[in-house]
């Protein structure tokens, strides 16, 4: 039996419908749940927590029925966006609150207060009220009161998504520090793909009240669900008719152009490369590994503040490969260049069929 068994859950609020079908997690899976602006992310999340009643369908933690419990009663910690801290308490005072409603919980609420403090790095600020506070010291002190309570299962709804880079970096090291230290079982909302891979082993990818696909987030990164998920989760989707298979390898034509994958298929099928596994070089490189080798003119330069995506021409197909600005100055990318581009067998995925009519 699964630690988390949610079975066709519905969840009903008049314009918009929620259903998940089945969604199962074992003792200490970290599941990060992606999907668009409305697509019922955050609702799913707070029936768990208790706050929507669903119309049909269970949810059972550690073997517990929660489906008809009042929040106070699962066990379930949550920790939001917006911290939701008590203005009128110290940071001391709502790191215990939940320690000070749980009776089998009251023992030396002082001692355990200052113990998570000082692993949350917060033990300085105690005696401080939240209006004083920092973004990242205010989030810090609101996971510290959703996990003191040792919950058996911990909601995050876009924890990091109002901070800066930089203290986002610092709370998911913090993040991942309690899930190897707690075994915390653990449900994330986002919309920021890092979080994915710094934090997550399991993804969901949910759109107009449905999980698309979910699965170990290698199998979802590596092998999206087309054609949303793939083009959600920033794939190149490829679309091409297999030629044949020769020494384990398959080829693939699209548009004129020969893709090698060592993925089997057949027919007209739907190919998939990530945009950090697609590397620019200079000619003169060679790059035993890589079967798939073009030429490719650079049509444009997205800078963020992480990564330079780069649109590469090649033929009639335009890919997006995803490299550090150093690799951009080092190798002088700039718009009407030609590059070789390299690509790894293992990298170009078949992930579905060609879709028919368009």
């Amino acid at each position: 039996m699964s630690f988390l068994d949610i079975d066709n859950l519905e969840i009903d609020l008049g314009e918009f419908v929620v259903r998940v079908d089945e969604l199962q997690l074992s003792r200490g899976d970290y599941l990060v749940i992606v999907g668009p602006t409305g697509s019922g992310k955050s609702i799913f999340l707070e029936t768990i927590m208790g706050f929507f009643e669903p119309i049909s369908g269970t949810i059972s933690l550690d073997g517990v029925d929660l489906t008809t419990l009042p929040p106070e009663e699962r066990d379930v910690s949550i920790v939001y966006q917006d911290h939701c801290l008590f203005p009128h308490m110290t940071v001391e005072e709502n790191i215990a609150y939940g320690l000070r409603k749980r009776t089998e919980m009251k023992g030396n609420i002082h001692r355990q207060v200052h113990e998570i403090a000082a692993m949350m790095g917060i033990d300085h600020v105690l005696n401080r009220y939240p209006g004083t506070l920092s973004g990242g010291e205010l989030q810090r002190a609101s996971i510290a009161r959703a996990i003191i309570v040792n919950p058996r299962l911990l909601l995050m709804d876009e924890p990091f998504s109002a901070l800066d880079q930089k203290t986002k970096v610092s709370l998911r090291k913090l993040i991942a520090d309690i899930r190897d230290n707690f075994e915390t079982t653990v449900i994330h909302v986002t919309h920021d793909l890092d979080d994915i891979w710094w934090l997550s082993n399991k993804v969901a990818v949910m759109n107009h009240g449905k999980i698309i696909q979910m699965d170990k987030k290698e199998e979802v990164i590596n092998k999206p669900s087309p054609y949303f998920v793939a083009d959600f989760l920033g794939a190149n989707i490829l679309e091409g008719t297999v030629e044949g298979r020769v020494n384990g390898l398959t080829s693939v034509n699209v548009n004129s152009n020969i893709f090698r994958t060592v993925d089997c298929g057949e027919g007209s099928v739907i190919l998939s490369i990530r945009p950090e596994n697609i590397m620019i070089a200079a000619d003169d490189l060679f790059m035993a590994s890589a079967q798939n080798i073009f030429r490719g003119t650079v049509e444009d330069i997205i800078e963020t503040s992480r990564i330079v995506y780069v649109n590469l021409r090649i033929g009639d197909i335009v890919l997006t490969s995803a490299v550090t600005l150093g690799a951009v100055n080092e190798l002088d990318i700039r718009t009407g260049e030609e590059f070789q581009v390299l690509i790894k067998a293992t990298n170009v995925r078949i992930i579905g069929e060609k879709k028919l009519n368009g």
